[in-house]
């Protein structure tokens, strides 16, 4: 077995390593490239009940310290994106995990339902994105919500619910204590933060949508200590995302409390091959370090 080898909940991974969701993930060519460039698994977009064409533009602006993005969720509805996962499961030779998203419980428990019947490996729910109205406090700060949300989906499927939560709130912890008294069996820590840019020329915002979710390295920190305080007080699987560009991002998420970590912007800044470099970067981390696996740093800091 690989000294990267990992696991979340009953995935087994190669290494530690995963795409974030949001960035290719559309289509199975997409995905099929993600796998090729070496994630142990690949993140769909988020799907919903109904087919988005997202917002309007202007949806992304570069910002000194990341990505600033109000895309809207636009996806295929989840009739049609049933059609590419199809495809996607028979030439993937890693796990597959799905993002949906709903505007209720409801929609959250007829789409994985649907897309149940597919050889996928785990949900991921999307109850935290910051520029799509209702998917804000009315999902992903409600403590209530996310319980039913999680119940619901826990309901519809035998494979494993790992919920993506926002850091827009005032405690994490407490939304995660939720998801997992709620029967949840991962949190991917944390969703973009929430932002917005004005042109000092016109004085208006930049994005279309006024506010949107900022990506990148400005956010790394936030969602470190995200993951910390999850790990200080649950005990459930944890897959760390928000600002990794190096290994040496990774690898501090592993030392909060991460088994798993996902990338997403830093694409746009590498192109695919920083899934490699990032990998590579950890193999070598644990030769130097004489380790007998990554995961032997996993929390360490919580020691320290």
């Amino acid at each position: 077995m690989s000294r990267l080898a990992t696991k979340i909940s009953s995935l087994n991974l190669k290494n530690p390593v995963m795409n974030a969701s949001g960035i290719l993930g559309l289509t199975a060519y997409s995905m099929k490239r993600l796998a090729q460039s070496g994630v142990a698994a690949v993140v769909t977009k988020s799907i919903g009940k109904d087919a988005r064409p997202g917002n309007p533009n202007p949806t992304v602006v570069g910002v000194e310290c990341g990505l600033l993005n109000s895309m809207g969720l636009p996806n295929l509805g989840v009739d049609e994106a049933f059609n590419e996962l199809q495809e996607a499961v028979t030439i993937l030779d890693v796990p597959l995990i799905v993002s949906i998203y709903g505007f209720s419980p409801k929609e959250f428990l007829e789409v994985s339902k649907k897309l149940d019947n597919l050889n996928i490996s785990a949900f991921e729910l999307n109850v935290s994105c910051p520029h799509v109205e209702k998917l804000g406090f009315e999902i992903g700060q409600n403590m209530e919500t996310i319980a039913e949300v999680v119940k619901n989906v826990k309901s519809a499927t035998r494979k494993p619910v790992f919920i993506k939560l926002s850091p827009n709130v005032s405690n994490i912890v407490d939304l995660a204590r939720a998801a997992v008294d709620s029967g949840v069996d991962g949190i991917t820590a944390i969703n973009t933060v929430r932002a917005m840019s004005i042109d000092v020329e016109s004085g208006k915002p930049i994005l279309n949508g006024r506010f949107g979710g900022l990506s990148g390295p400005a956010i790394k920190p936030i969602a470190i200590r995200c993951v910390y305080e999850i790990f200080e007080s649950l005990d459930i699987p944890i897959i760390g995302c928000g600002g990794i560009t190096r290994w040496e991002d990774a690898a501090e998420f592993l030392m909060a409390g991460a088994s798993a970590v996902q990338i997403g912007t830093a694409i746009l800044y590498k192109d695919l091959t920083v899934f490699m470099e990032i990998i590579q970067g950890l193999n070598d981390y644990v030769k130097r370090k004489n380790l007998k696996n990554l995961s032997s740093i996993v929390g360490i800091a919580h020691k320290n």
